[in-house]
C-alpha cells in the first residue's frame, strides 16, 4: 500500500510551531515512563521482596488502565478541549509518579502505576491529535514527529531508569515526576486552547469505529504484535539479569534502533515496497528474532533484544498510519478504538510471560511471543484488500482534515 497520507503544506519536519515542539517534548517524557522501570525491575523485586510475576504487574496495571481509558479520552477532550485534557493528564502523571516513589509494598506501587496509566492515556492520545492538527507538513510529518517522540522516549527511559536507579529504585519515579512537571509548564505556556469538534465524542464511539473492517483488522493485527513487543520489553530484563547500568545500556541501544527505524528507515521501505509488504515482513522477522532471543545464550539474547528495536520501530510507524488512515471515523476516534484493543495485549504480555515460564521453561514465553507476531502478519496478509483499498479511498478526506487543522474530528 502506498502511504495513506502525503506531506502537505510547506513546513519541513524540523520547522514546526512552538506548540508542536512543546507537545512533542512532553510526549518524549511520557513515553520514557513506559521503559523507565525496565532496568530496575530486578531491583524493585529485591527492594520490595516481590517475585518477577508480581513486579510484572507494574506493566499490566499501567496498560490495562491505559486501554480502558482510551474510551474516555475522546469523551473528555471533546468537552473540555485538547489543552485542558493534556494538562490534566500530565498533572495525574506527576502526582502518581511521585507517589510511586514512596511505595512500601508492591501492591501500592502497582496501584500508583495504574493512576499513572490513566494520566498517560489522557495525554498520549490527545497529544497525537494535537500534533496532527498543528504540525506543518501534513499528517505524514506529524506521524513522524510522534514516532520520533516515541522512539526517543523509549530510548532514554531505560537510560534514565538506569542512572537514577543505580542510586535506588525509587529515584526514577521522582525523576519522571519532575520531568513531567516541566512538560506541564511547557504545554501551559506554548500551547493555546485547541478548537473543540462540532460533535462531541461519546464513550461508545471508539467501539463503534471498530465495526469498520479495515480498522478492526489493523487493531487485531496490532494486538498480536503488541503481545510480542511487550514480552520483549517487560520479560527480557529478568532473563538478562543484569545490573541497572548494563540493562539500561541494552535498552538504550534498543530504543535508538527503534527511533531510527521508525523515523528514517520505515518511510523509505514503505515508498519502495509498500506499507503492508513492509509490515508483514517486519512482523515475521520480529517473530524469528524473539524466538532466537529465547533460545540463545546470554550474548545472543542481548543482540536479539537490541535488534528487535529495529523491527518494532518499523511496525510502530506502519501501524500508526493504518490506524489513522484506514477508516472513515474521525482520526482521534479511530485512534482510541485501535489503542483500546492493542493496549490490552501490552497488559497481557507482562502478566502471562512469567507465568508461562513457571508452567514450562524460560524459552516458552518467547515462543508464544513469536507465534503472536506471526498471527499478526497473517492477519495483515489475509485482510490486505481491506487495509489497502479503503485507506487509498479515504486518503483525500483525511488530507482535507489535516489541511484545515481539525482537532478531535
Amino acid at each position: 500500500m502506498e502511504r495513506a497520507e502525503e506531506n502537505g503544506g510547506g513546513g519541513g519536519v524540523l520547522r514546526q510551531p512552538p506548540a508542536v515542539w512543546a507537545t512533542a517534548g512532553a510526549s518524549v517524557v511520557a513515553f520514557m515512563g513506559i521503559g523507565l522501570v525496565d532496568p530496575i525491575l530486578p531491583s524493585i523485586a529485591q527492594g520490595l521482596h516481590a517475585t518477577a510475576g508480581q513486579v510484572s504487574l507494574l506493566f499490566t496495571s499501567y496498560f490495562l488502565i491505559t486501554a480502558v481509558a482510551m474510551l474516555v479520552t475522546g469523551f473528555v477532550s471533546s468537552r473540555i478541549g485538547g489543552r485542558r485534557t493534556l494538562l490534566g493528564g500530565l498533572a495525574l502523571v506527576v502526582v502518581f509518579a511521585a507517589l510511586a516513589g514512596t511505595s512500601d509494598t508492591v501492591g501500592q506501587l502497582v496501584g500508583y502505576r495504574a493512576g499513572w496509566g490513566l494520566g498517560n492515556a489522557l495525554f498520549v492520545s490527545t497529544s497525537l491529535a494535537v500534533i496532527v492538527g498543528a504540525a506543518a507538513g501534513g499528517s505524514a510529518t506529524a506521524i513522524l514527529l510522534y514516532e520520533s517522540a516515541l522512539g526517543l522516549g523509549m530510548a532514554f527511559g531505560p537510560l534514565l531508569g538506569a542512572v537514577l536507579g543505580d542510586a535506588g529504585w525509587r529515584y526514577p519515579f521522582f525523576g519522571t515526576a519532575a520531568l513531567m512537571a516541566i512538560g506541564f509548564l511547557c504545554i501551559a505556556v506554548f500551547l493555546g486552547e485547541q478548537p473543540k469538534p462540532a460533535l462531541r465524542t461519546s464513550l461508545l464511539d471508539p467501539i463503534r469505529a471498530l465495526g469498520h473492517g479495515g480498522l478492526a483488522s489493523a487493531a487485531a493485527a496490532a494486538f498480536f504484535y503488541n503481545y510480542a513487543f511487550f514480552t520483549v520489553l517487560a520479560f527480557t530484563p529478568f532473563v538478562l539479569n543484569m545490573t541497572p547500568y548494563k540493562s539500561g545500556a541494552v535498552f538504550f541501544a534498543w530504543g535508538v534502533l527503534l527511533a531510527v527505524f521508525s523515523v528514517l528507515v520505515a518511510p523509505r521501505l514503505q515508498r519502495r515496497f509498500g506499507s503492508l509488504t513492509v509490515l508483514g515482513g517486519s512482523l515475521v522477522l520480529l517473530a524469528v528474532d524473539v524466538v532466537v532471543l529465547g533460545y540463545g545464550d546470554h550474548t545472543t539474547a542481548i543482540v536479539c533484544t537490541v535488534l528487535s528495536g529495529a523491527f518494532i520501530g518499523v511496525n510502530n510507524t506502519v501501524f500508526t498510519e493504518l490506524a489513522l488512515g484506514v477508516s472513515d471515523a474521525p482520526r482521534p476516534v479511530a485512534s482510541a478504538g485501535y489503542n483500546f484493543v492493542r493496549w490490552f495485549a501490552a497488559a497481557a504480555a507482562p502478566f502471562f510471560a512469567p507465568r508461562i515460564e513457571e508452567w514450562s521453561d524460560v524459552h516458552m514465553p518467547f515462543v508464544v511471543a513469536g507465534v503472536a507476531a506471526v498471527i499478526g502478519a497473517a492477519i495483515v496478509r489475509v485482510r490486505r484488500a481491506a487495509l489497502t483499498h479503503e485507506a487509498e479511498e479515504l486518503a483525500p478526506r483525511h488530507a482535507t482534515e489535516d489541511g484545515v487543522g481539525v482537532f478531535a474530528g
